[in-house]
Order: C-alpha cells, then sequence, then structure tokens
C-alpha cells in the first residue's frame, strides 16, 4: 500500500505548536479544541491492534473531534482481516455507518473498494471534496481496507 503522508493535521491554539487533532498539546498541556491544519485526516484504526469495540470506540473519538474542529473528510484505515472477506474492525464500522451511528456528524461515507481512480465512486467524492485527490489517486485499485467519511 504506498505511503500516506500523516502530519499533525492541527495547531494548539495556547502555544502554536503543531499537535493531534485528539488529546492534549505534548508542549504546553492544552485540552482545548485546537485549530485544524486541514480539511482531511487519515485515522488508522488498526493501530495497536485493537478489539472491534475498541477501534469503533477510537473512531467515535475522532469522528466527535474532527466535526468539533471543522475537518470536512476522514480517511479511515480499517484493514480488510485475514480472512478473504474483511476482518472484524472493518464490519464493525461498516454495521455503524449502515445503522446510522455517525449520522448526526457523518454525511456520507464511501467503502474504499468503490473508489478506484477514475471509477464514477472516485468521480463523485473527488467532486464533493478536492482536497481527498491526493490522497485517494495513491490507491489505483481501490482498498477495501479503508472508508471514507465526509462531514456535515
Amino acid at each position: 500500500m504506498p505511503k500516506i503522508q500523516r502530519s499533525l493535521p492541527a495547531e494548539c491554539l495556547d502555544c502554536g505548536n503543531p499537535r493531534p487533532l485528539m488529546g492534549h498539546c505534548t508542549h504546553c498541556g492544552s485540552t482545548d479544541l485546537p485549530q485544524a491544519l486541514t480539511d482531511t485526516v487519515v485515522i488508522n484504526l488498526e493501530a495497536g491492534g485493537p478489539t472491534a469495540e475498541e477501534a469503533l470506540d477510537r473512531l467515535t473519538q475522532h469522528v466527535r473531534a474532527a466535526s468539533e474542529a471543522g475537518i470536512r473528510a476522514l480517511i479511515v484505515i480499517h484493514g480488510y482481516g485475514s480472512s478473504g472477506s474483511g476482518g472484524k474492525i472493518k464490519w464493525v464500522l461498516r454495521d455503524a455507518l449502515e445503522n446510522n451511528y455517525f449520522s448526526d456528524r457523518v454525511d456520507e461515507y464511501h467503502f474504499g473498494e468503490d473508489l478506484a481512480l477514475g471509477s464514477s465512486g472516485y468521480q463523485a467524492v473527488i467532486k464533493r471534496r478536492a482536497s481527498l485527490k491526493q490522497h485517494l489517486s495513491q490507491f489505483k485499485i481501490g482498498n477495501a481496507g479503508m472508508t471514507v467519511l465526509l462531514m456535515h
């Protein structure tokens, strides 16, 4: 899989240093909502090997923080799993999306396998959020291990 640039997506309003969107500023300790420096954030739910429930809780926190900071799109890396039909994190995420779990903050979602470069799904997402082009163009044949969330 191509490497996606993952810089710190926010700036601390107290000290001005780059910081993660969630948690506290490692420079000054501020827990206030930071200033978003981008409109797209990549979230890797697989990091640390969480259970599916832990990954969903983590995503819930990220969706809330992203919405409050004005992030317009989330690229969620959930993996595909080794079974050949998708992993537990992927299916828990899809179930939550299809049952409107995030409907108060997520306007629409697109599964990675539907976003192959040049496909109609890809074109529709790029038309809606042009800034996603730099991220999605790295996935020539789509990526079943990710989902794109477009925020309200």
